[in-house]
């Protein structure tokens, strides 16, 4: 058949597409979550700029309350300035990829060891606090008995 499609090629289209849209909600669904443990990656030259410029900006426009006006002037700011401007940013913004990665090792490190070690640390901390909390309890408790003690003498 030349020309137009038939009711059985239309159908297989719409199949494809539902198909597609369950994969998507699958993957949404497998996603991890998030470790707050995980460092945090370094800001870049420009974020670091930012950080300095924020405050600069603020105190010459202190009416200003628009965060998409800092943001606009400070990228108008770093696109005017030289290499050798940019290089203490740059300069900072290595030091703190360096720390990052080095954190990241160790992050790595205790991550290969194993939740192992963590699970038995948490048990441990859970069981010192329920001890601490038994004991201040008996304590409350023996400090109402004794009053309760007194009262009736």
């Amino acid at each position: 058949m030349k020309g137009g499609k038939s009711k059985s090629d239309a159908k297989s289209g719409r199949l494809a597409v539902n198909k597609k849209s369950t994969a998507k909600a699958g993957k949404k669904a497998g996603k991890a979550a998030k470790d707050p443990n995980k460092p945090k990656r370094p800001a870049s030259a420009f974020f670091v700029f930012m950080e300095e410029f924020r405050v600069q900006y603020k105190k010459e426009h202190p009416k200003n309350k628009s965060v998409a006006a800092v943001g606009k002037a400070g990228g108008d700011k770093w696109k005017s300035l030289s290499d050798a401007e940019k290089a203490p940013y740059i300069a900072k913004a290595e030091k703190r990829k360096a720390e990052y990665e080095k954190n990241m090792k160790a992050y790595n490190k205790r991550q290969a060891e194993g939740p192992q070690e963590e699970e038995e640390e948490e048990e441990e901390e859970e069981d010192a606090e329920s001890e601490k909390s038994k004991s201040e309890v008996n304590d409350e408790d023996d400090e109402e008995s004794s009053g309760e003690e007194e009262d009736d003498d």
